[in-house]
């Protein structure tokens, strides 16, 4: 078993996911070469089909959304219309580049929240999301 493999047997195994055909060749490309990455269902579905492997959009979605649900992924929505699934899932900021809809890793020890407002009666705060929009400069 070669070592892209294991990390990704060990990947999904620590969720107690089945290594289904589908989700090993999604994950080969999220996680395969050990580097995180921010990816969309479109981008990841285009990546997969590069490598040879035939699997719908669809499932794409719905293995995405699965590897949320189970921790392997974090979801990022930039608006309301693109999520990004990122696979360093420890809480930090994003940058986001409108003018390339690229989502990049912020430096998390350059952020500093002092506060946060207090949750409504009922309520608790689940989780806190930075996304910071860059647009680049032209002089």
């Amino acid at each position: 078993m070669s070592g892209i493999e294991t990390r990704v047997d060990k990947w999904l195994a620590s969720a107690g996911l089945r290594p289904t055909k589908q989700r090993t060749a999604l994950a080969q490309v999220l996680i395969g070469d050990g580097n995180h990455r921010h990816v969309t269902a479109e981008s990841l579905f285009e990546r997969v089909g590069a490598t040879g492997e035939r699997v719908s959009l669809a499932t794409v979605y719905n293995t995405l959304r699965a590897f949320c649900r189970v921790g392997l992924l974090q979801e990022v929505t930039v608006d309301g219309t693109k999520s990004y699934f990122d696979t360093n899932t420890h809480d930090h900021p994003h940058f986001y580049w409108e003018d390339t809809q690229e989502l990049t890793d912020a430096p998390a020890d350059q952020l500093k929240i002092v506060r946060l407002p207090e949750a409504p009666e009922g309520a608790e705060i689940g989780s806190v999301d930075v996304v910071i929009r860059l647009r680049r400069k032209f002089t």
